[in-house]
């Protein structure tokens, strides 16, 4: 598992997660649908900034993709309304520990991602797909950004301290390719 982190100044004290944004209002008491949600840090009775405030949540329905919830001190719709496209966010040091295998978004960002044969990039942002997570790799000379999907085939191992990620680019369908020896002449052609 990984998670969007926003390091804030001074270092690890003080790290947000970002745990979803502020979406459409859902009815007139202040309610609001979460897009992009975390929902496992979306329960009741946790605490999150939004808009520069700190708040709690006081209602939490929906389902763990479409979460809906409402903060203490958002009253109405238009309250609701107010804060539409807001990040939500918890305190790093209020966020559920991570299990084996697992890492926050901002301690890969920024890892060199590579094989024993080539390094493929940098890691610039994580992005949630339908179906895992993949790390966006910017390639060192530029051009298109790489999908790398958080899956044991593709990603070898992750040393967070090196700031390196291992990779299989041949899974990955990225390996350059073999030099070829001479081509082969099919049996057709001319002769006397």
């Amino acid at each position: 598992m990984t998670a969007d982190a926003t390091s804030q100044p001074g270092g690890e004290a003080g790290a947000t997660l970002i745990v979803g944004r502020v979406g459409r209002a859902h009815g007139l008491d202040g309610s609001f649908y979460v897009t992009r949600p975390r929902a496992r840090m979306l329960t009741l009775g946790a605490k999150l900034g939004v808009a520069g405030k700190s708040a709690l949540i006081v209602r939490r329905a929906g389902t763990e993709q479409r979460p809906i919830v409402r903060l203490e001190g958002v009253e109405d719709r238009e309250g609701a309304d107010a804060l539409r496209g807001c990040d939500l966010s918890v305190e790093l040091s209020d966020a559920p520990a991570l299990g084996e295998g697992e890492w926050w978004a901002h301690e890969l960002e920024g890892c060199a991602v590579a094989d024993d044969r080539r390094v493929l990039g940098t890691v610039t942002r994580l992005v949630e797909l339908p179906s895992c997570e993949a790390l966006e790799v910017s390639p060192p000379d530029g051009g298109q950004p790489v999908l790398v999907p958080m899956v044991k085939d593709a990603v070898r191992s992750v040393d967070v301290a090196a700031r390196r990620i291992e990779v299989d680019l041949e899974f990955l369908d990225l390996a350059p390719p073999q030099p070829r020896g001479e081509p082969e002449h099919s049996g057709g052609g001319g002769g006397a």
